[in-house]
């Protein structure tokens, strides 16, 4: 016996059919044409994954062991199966049917009996249930409940109040008794100012331009269409230099509202930029704070994580690392390597444990087929079928065809004698109440028919209007007329 690694054993085919034809199998290819390529170079084969020198000196030893230990177990389970199988074929399954059909009626019982105490139960859990759910709410729902409404919002509405009283209604002053009489004021300044410029304008501008234009440019202007032919060279240069002094009056009027505009736009523009240079500078110095601080923040904390992480790592990482890489690893490699082995030599030790089984079931199965069942078939076939043949033609057929015929002339007998009692049950009827009256078939009046030219006539004369015996006509019974009756009473 190979105790060595075998290949899984090869599942048989199934049977072919009667009268399948069978394919021949391909010839067997020689050893050295499978390791040989498609073009005759030779293919290496991957080897195998090396095995330490553990796995091969323990192989051996535990697979004998464990072949030792297993084959009396294997053979036992065996024994167990087959003995179970026989035990259920033969008593439980009959048992357990016989013991299904005596205690289904109990078990509906006892079911109904469950379902009524589980109604029960039920009831008593619903009402536990409520129970349970009106102390939770009174103990945990009520109670916050009150508290929200009889604590919370009140307190609530309270600070609502005071925030009202003491952040809405100061703003509010504030914007209406102080904020809108400034804003007004600045408008009313703005429009003040804006009348002086308005003002300055007419008394610069449009009042010197209307004054000019009435007490220069109209009585001018009449002049001109007083005397337009002969004194246009004189109007001329008079109007250019009226026009002169009007643009030159006119740009310094310009040139002054510019450099005011100017120097107002100036001391804006001077103010805000002093304002955001200021703001700028106060800024920055908060960031350069807020950056140095929060710099220094994490140059320390990353310091210390780097010491604390540095520690942990010699203290914990370090000595874990070391103890698997150097402990445990080769002994989980050594420990894996063995129960491998184990595993592996205890499947190839069952499977070589249930060919002995077999075996040595199928011997004990022949020993037991050559001491009992082989006597048993011969001294039933050679001597029970002949006695039970010779006793069925001679005994059983005779028998049963005797008891047959016997039953054959019980019936007729028992036949006869029933037909002979209802003859004389009505014969006994016939004499007491007489024979009972035969109904008479009803008979059919014939229709009547109208007289034709072709047809005989009576002898007093008339057309015969019945049927012609002679010529074969069928004769019916004449209609009822107040002369004739049916009945029996008035019969002839």
């Amino acid at each position: 016996m190979d105790l060595e690694k075998s290949p899984p054993p090869v599942p048989r085919e199934s049977p072919a059919p009667h009268g399948t034809p069978v394919p021949r199998e391909a010839p067997a290819q020689p050893v050295a044409a499978v390791a040989s390529g498609a073009h005759g170079v030779p293919v290496r084969r991957q080897d195998a994954a090396p095995e330490g020198c553990l796995a091969v000196a323990i192989r051996i030893p535990v697979r004998i062991v464990v072949l030792v230990l297993v084959v009396p177990v294997r053979m036992v389970w065996d024994a167990l199966v087959v003995g179970g199988r026989f035990l259920k074929d033969t008593l439980l399954r009959p048992l357990g049917r016989a013991v299904a059909w005596v205690f289904a009626p109990v078990g509906r019982a006892f079911v109904w009996l469950v379902e009524g105490i589980a109604t029960v139960v039920a009831w008593l859990l619903t009402g536990l249930g409520y129970a349970l759910s009106w102390l939770g709410k009174l103990v945990f729902v009520w109670p916050w409940v009150g508290l929200w409404r009889y604590v919370a919002v009140p307190l609530g509405r309270a600070l609502a109040w005071l925030g009202n009283v003491l952040l809405a209604v100061p703003a509010v002053w504030l914007y209406e008794r102080v904020l809108t009489p400034f804003g007004h004021g600045v408008v009313w300044a703005l429009r003040g100012i804006g009348a002086g410029c308005a003002w300055l304008w007419r008394v610069s501008v449009v009042a010197p331009a209307v004054w000019l234009y009435r007490a220069l440019l109209a009585p001018t202007g009449r002049g001109f269409a007083w005397a337009a032919l002969g004194l246009w060279g004189a109007i001329t240069w008079v109007g250019r230099g009226v026009w002169a002094c009007v643009t030159w009056v006119s740009l310094g009027l310009w040139v002054g509202v510019v450099w005011a505009a100017s120097g107002v736009w100036s001391g804006v523009v001077w103010v805000s930029r002093g304002l955001w240079a200021g703001m700028t500078w106060i800024g920055g110095g908060l960031w350069a704070a807020m950056t140095w601080v929060g710099r220094g923040i994490w140059a320390g904390a990353a310091w210390i994580a780097m010491v604390v992480g540095t520690l942990l790592r010699w203290i914990f990482v370090v000595p874990a690392v070391a103890l698997w890489r150097w402990v445990l690893a080769p002994v989980g490699r050594g420990i894996a390597v063995v129960a491998r082995e184990i595993g592996e030599a205890l499947g190839h030790a069952w499977r070589v444990a249930g060919y002995i089984s077999l075996a040595v079931g199928r011997f004990l199965g022949r020993l037991f087929r050559w001491i009992f069942v082989e006597p048993v078939r011969w001294a039933y076939r050679s001597v029970l079928t002949p006695v039970g043949h010779l006793v069925r033609d001679a005994v059983w057929r005779p028998a049963a065809e005797a008891a047959r015929s016997v039953g054959r002339t019980t019936r007729q007998v028992l036949a006869s004698a029933r037909e002979t009692a209802r003859q004389t049950r009505a014969d006994i009827r016939r004499m007491l109440f007489g024979a009972p009256r035969e109904p008479e078939p009803a008979v059919l009046a014939e229709p009547r028919h109208e007289p034709g030219p072709g047809r005989p006539v009576k002898p007093g004369g008339g057309l015969r209007s019945g049927p012609d015996a002679s010529r074969g006509e069928p004769v019916g019974a004449e209609a009822r007329t107040l002369g004739s009756s049916t009945t029996a009473l008035t019969k002839d």
